[in-house]
């Protein structure tokens, strides 16, 4: 999928929840940029050429795996601290899952939708925050 090994996705994903759990219990998010430095610096693989449409839709793609390997154990979409450079919102693709995962409705407001986000954002901080974690 996407030039990459089921080996390297798998790796990817392992990395990139990793990653995401960290900012999570820092009370932070993070960037499609910064997440993008982060794996190819702790996977040795070569990072998401944000030029090319299909690596950004790599990218996508990853971080669903990201959420379909979490979900069900969190309940939450730790996609959701990823979001554009100079952003304050999630990509769209977290939108299309969350309403894919019956979570978000189809015809949602644009106010409703970034409740949603900020609401996913703050139950990861809490969650990861928690103690025993």
């Amino acid at each position: 999928m996407y030039g990459r090994s089921d080996e390297a996705w798998e790796q990817l994903t392992d990395a990139g929840l990793k990653f995401l759990v960290e900012r999570a219990q820092l009370h932070k998010v993070t960037t499609y940029t910064e997440m993008n430095s982060v794996l190819a610096r702790r996977t040795g693989l070569p990072g998401f050429d944000f030029e090319q449409a299909d690596e950004r839709a790599a990218m996508g793609y990853l971080l669903g795996l990201i959420v379909e390997q979490d979900y069900p154990k969190s309940g939450l979409m730790i996609s959701a601290l990823v979001h554009y450079l100079g952003a304050n919102d999630a990509g769209p693709g977290f939108y299309t899952l969350a309403q894919r995962l019956d979570l978000l409705p189809k015809d949602s407001s644009a106010t409703a939708r970034l409740e949603f986000w900020i609401g996913q954002v703050n139950s990861l901080h809490q969650l990861h925050s928690a103690p025993g974690r």
